[in-house]
């Protein structure tokens, strides 16, 4: 079934157009039809070319036009309330309340409730993600700073079923830093459920990160893990020993081959801000997140949530 382009996806499309990527390969990374790419670029595409709040803007803009006005009932706002207070987009509310209770409500008729709420005191907008968004520089640079990392294995190696995301146990691997780069979370997504797992370290040391990495993904289904540059992952050979598992690295600068990884730690910094000190943040803090973002239903496995998936509760809609 058809669902409108978020904002974030419109953010996504832009940054792989600016790359030269070709419809279909835009398509395939962010998990849509390649018919919906090709219209949104035709449709939303001002003098300057394709710009994502624009394309926003003129979208919603026309959806409002069109789309005749659903009456909330009180069952339904309150459904609504619940799961905004639970961190939900208004995408991911609107997405479980036709799963589970065959209610058709658009998302942006949840914004508009959320802002009348706001609008009369309510403090549902609080529960929303920050709409500011991170520049990010795509390209190659001169010089890789961070240094090399021994006997590594490219990404171009990893087989080509982990590009499928049929099967749970191919991790993407990365670190979220604290303010002052005190202090780190480790963050490790699979690819199939998009269950992630979270762990703070004081520091990016390499041996530490190895050992959390470990400890992490101990008892849990390993078949590949792929990490991005960063030296802290330089005992990557002790990793895959330890857990049996083959470990493989993206090109340099190319975030977009860990596209699950980058953002799912998007969804991290609403709790754990960029900017933000991590130096009083508990396990229990760190859990917590863990345990709302797993427990959050989402678009790309048909609105169940990641816990859903890699237990077998749910099998994801074809």
């Amino acid at each position: 079934m058809y669902s409108h382009l978020t904002q974030d996806e419109r953010y996504q499309i832009s940054a792989y157009n600016k790359m030269g990527k070709s419809v279909t390969e835009i398509s395939l990374e962010i998990d849509r039809n390649k018919g919906t790419i090709s219209r949104e670029l035709r449709r939303n595409c001002g003098q300057r070319g394709y710009r994502p709040r624009q394309a926003h803007a003129l979208a919603t803009e026309r959806f409002q036009n069109s789309e005749k006005a659903i009456k909330l009932t009180t069952e339904t706002i309150g459904l609504i309330n619940e799961k905004i207070l639970l961190d939900w987009s208004p995408e991911q509310v609107s997405g479980r309340l036709k799963k589970d209770h065959n209610i058709s409500i658009s998302h942006e008729t949840i914004y508009q409730h959320i802002l009348e709420d706001k609008k009369n005191g309510g403090a549902l907008y609080t529960h929303l993600r920050c709409q500011k968004k991170r520049r990010k520089r795509y390209g190659t640079k001169p010089h890789d700073r961070r240094g090399q990392i021994k006997n590594k294995v490219s990404i171009e190696l990893r087989p080509k079923i982990v590009d499928e995301k049929t099967r749970i146990g191919d991790w993407e691997g990365d670190l979220v830093i604290g303010k002052n780069h005190v202090g780190a979370l480790v963050t490790l997504v699979d690819r199939k459920s998009k269950k992630v797992l979270i762990a703070k370290v004081k520091s990016k040391n390499a041996t530490r990160v190895k050992s959390e990495v470990c400890k992490m993904l101990k008892d849990k289904k390993v078949h590949t893990i792929t990490f991005d540059n960063g030296k802290e992952f330089s005992y990557h050979e002790l990793m895959a020993e330890k857990l049996d598992a083959k470990v493989y690295f993206a090109h340099a600068y190319s975030s977009y081959e860990r596209g699950l990884n980058e953002n799912t730690n998007g969804l991290i910094r609403q709790y754990f801000t960029k900017g933000s000190s991590f130096e009083n943040i508990t396990k229990e803090d760190v859990k917590k997140v863990e345990d709302t973002l797993n427990n959050r239903p989402r678009k790309g496995i048909g609105y169940c949530t990641p816990n859903e998936i890699y237990f077998g509760k749910k099998r994801i809609p074809k």
